[in-house]
């Protein structure tokens, strides 16, 4: 298919502001990403050095059984929140990526569509035939790609939920040991 000047600009302007959407989706999640780490690891210092202090003042064995406690409970709820938040950023970076693809399949759709229905118009008699096998190709593709991003989005809800009940055992686990100790 022969494109002029014009279409070839828009498609390369087109293209330049797809690739600015997906790098700024890229660096909006590393962003978050680092964010999160610069927090974590500063609560983590904050931690450790109260925790040094309260470890410095034990006087017997005794304070020492139940300091041990106290601080790894909070320590295990910290690690836990701080493994949810990195996922939920993961998760939501992921899915912009994929809104950003399902858009970019979606127009591709729509121009080769309109491609293909000014091609009918020139077309020599007899080839509707044809390009009518290669739209029902292209809908039975969109079918499958449909079917597989819904399978995908389950599985990810899915990932979530087992993620999270996984974090609320581990929590209730903690919790339960260390009443045990105590």
């Amino acid at each position: 298919m022969f494109q002029t000047p014009e279409q070839l600009i828009a498609l390369n302007k087109a293209n330049l502001e797809a690739a600015m959407k997906f790098a700024g989706v890229a660096i909006g999640g590393a962003e978050k990403m680092i964010d999160l780490q610069l927090k974590a690891a500063k609560t983590a210092f904050a931690d450790s050095f109260e925790g040094a202090k309260a470890v410095a003042s034990v006087k017997d064995l005794q304070q020492l059984s139940s300091l041990k406690d106290s601080l790894a409970q909070p320590s295990i709820e910290k690690a836990t929140a701080y493994a949810k938040s990195f996922y939920d950023v993961a998760t939501e970076t992921q899915a912009e990526f994929s809104k950003l693809v399902e858009a970019q399949v979606a127009e591709f759709n729509k121009e080769l569509v309109s491609g293909l229905d000014k091609l009918v118009k020139t077309a020599p008699a007899g080839s509707e035939v044809g390009i009518a096998a290669v739209k029902s190709g292209i809908a039975a593709v969109n079918s499958a790609y449909d079917n597989l991003s819904k399978v995908a989005k389950q599985f990810a809800q899915a990932t979530q939920s087992n993620f999270e009940a996984a974090a609320s055992q581990a929590t209730a686990s903690v919790k339960k040991a260390t009443k045990k100790a105590a």
